[in-house]
């Protein structure tokens, strides 16, 4: 008997694939809008008037301002998977996106797959029926299979041999299921709760406990009605912290995906789209000002005063080497001003510089923590931030002495009245002073080893040795009383 081997036939209908929330797990559009917020705001002033102009116009704008980085996008590993098949089997593939030229052509030169690339221009803005007029010039009226992610692709579908659907949600598949032949369907992967308690980072929000400082400070845990607007306010601070940590993490998305840990973050990696994370910004930041309305107007300055600084350190601030963790010290002390503003409870100046101190501190622990994670993954610098390797000697100097200054003043604050008047046993506080100075050094140790968190602050609220500090302290505070 003969038998003949015969290849597989190449499918001779091409396969055009979008390129926004499809190839790739993100909308470069937007991405652009933030690399422009980052790299160069007051060209932000421009956007009205270039979108007066057409949306073709606005993408054309933004992409000559900003260099994307390529390479490092959330490509969809799957869909990527299928067309480097379809590719070795000979069948002509098509790069089809509303994205700008400049971005689909780059796109399509990393990957190295597709035999065509129809993008929008200066003029064109290359999105629904747009788009399907291209292929049908392009393709002098030929079939062709069309891979999609979104309702304004539908009119393309109608008209393509099949469709295939890239992270839609179950609603617009049953659409399409409808209307058009279906072939594959990638759902996405790892959009749940979870992913989103993640993006708002609430295990930062524990850094906001330092609301409740001034309360236990002077004593007034047993008050209801001050404990309630102390409650209020964590919760208010809280969710505008997280409108603030969303903001930065798209700000940041080029940085970040060049980051061993950071590359993880749900923007960064696309398992969140960043659409929704422009949408949740202004509705985090509504709700924590409709609570703040029921606490007093002083506390509603202090956040706007909070959010404009945080504004500031995730637009530039964070850029300059010193001013960036002046910043963030400023932010932490902000923390217990916005509990004294909340509960009407006087500020000690002590408690203050020691807030100052230990959190310029920490701070600068943060900075070395990430230029040793940078040497160690590249060699290089953190990228936006205005450091370089060799800093690294001169911020644990400056950094081991704040954290040292924080135990004088310290040892200052027990002597001063607002604890003597508060305390039967304030001599017995001193024991806090050795207790801080340990934990101080232990966080530092830490670092240097390359043992901490991105933020020492995380790391010490799960960290054994922190968490026995902090019970040493509560049980020396209550024999003092």
């Amino acid at each position: 008997m003969n038998s003949t081997n015969t290849a597989p036939k190449a499918d001779d209908v091409p396969l055009v694939v979008d390129l926004d929330g499809t190839l790739v797990n993100s909308d470069l559009l937007i991405e652009s809008a933030f690399m422009v917020a980052h790299t160069s705001p007051h060209s932000l002033l421009g956007i009205p008037r270039w979108l007066g102009t057409g949306k073709a116009k606005l993408k054309a704008e933004l992409a000559r301002r900003a260099d994307l980085g390529i390479a490092d996008l959330p490509y969809d590993k799957r869909l990527i998977a299928l067309l480097e098949h379809e590719k070795a089997n000979g069948r002509t593939l098509i790069l089809a996106t509303a994205s700008n030229e400049k971005y689909a052509r780059q796109v399509a030169e990393h990957l190295g797959l597709f035999d065509a690339v129809l993008a929008s221009d200066e003029h064109t803005n290359l999105s629904g029926q747009t788009k399907l007029d291209a292929l049908r010039d392009h393709l002098n009226g030929g079939a062709f299979d069309y891979a999609a992610d979104h309702d304004v692709d539908r009119v393309i579908w109608r008209h393509a041999r099949r469709a295939i659907l890239v992270n839609g949600h179950s609603k617009l598949e049953s659409r399409v299921r409808d209307e058009a032949d279906v072939g594959q369907n990638f759902v996405r992967e790892g959009g749940d709760w979870r992913t989103w308690v993640k993006a708002l980072r609430v295990y930062q929000w524990a850094k906001n406990a330092l609301i409740f400082v001034p309360l236990l400070a002077a004593h007034e845990f047993a008050d209801a009605v001050t404990v309630s607007m102390a409650v209020a306010a964590f919760v208010a601070y809280s969710l505008l912290a997280s409108s603030v940590y969303l903001l930065n993490d798209l700000v940041d998305l080029g940085d970040d995906r060049q980051h061993p840990r950071k590359r993880e973050r749900p923007f960064a990696s696309g398992r969140l789209p960043i659409a929704h994370g422009v949408l949740a910004i202004p509705v985090l930041l509504i709700v924590s000002v409709a609570i703040a309305a029921f606490l007093p107007p002083l506390f509603w300055g202090v956040l706007a005063i909070y959010y404009v600084l945080t504004l500031a350190y995730s637009l530039g601030l964070k850029q300059l080497a010193l001013l960036d963790v002046l910043t963030l010290a400023a932010l932490y002390t902000l923390r217990i001003i916005a509990g004294g503003a909340a509960t009407g409870i006087d500020l000690s100046f002590w408690l203050l510089a020691l807030s100052m101190s230990i959190f310029l501190s920490l701070a600068m622990a943060k900075r070395c923590t990430e230029l040793l994670v940078m040497a160690e993954h590249s060699g290089d610098a953190p990228l936006g931030r205005g450091y370089i390797a060799t800093d690294l000697p001169m911020l644990r100097s400056l950094g081991t002495a704040a954290g040292y200054a924080s135990v004088v003043v310290l040892a200052l604050y027990i002597n001063s009245p607002d604890i003597t008047d508060h305390y039967s046993h304030p001599v017995r506080i001193w024991l806090l002073c050795p207790v801080v100075l340990y934990w101080i050094s232990r966080i530092w140790l830490k670092t240097l080893r390359g043992d901490m968190h991105d933020d020492p602050i995380v790391f010490a609220a799960r960290d054994n040795g922190s968490r026995v500090c902090v019970l040493l302290g509560a049980l020396i505070m209550f024999m003092a009383i």
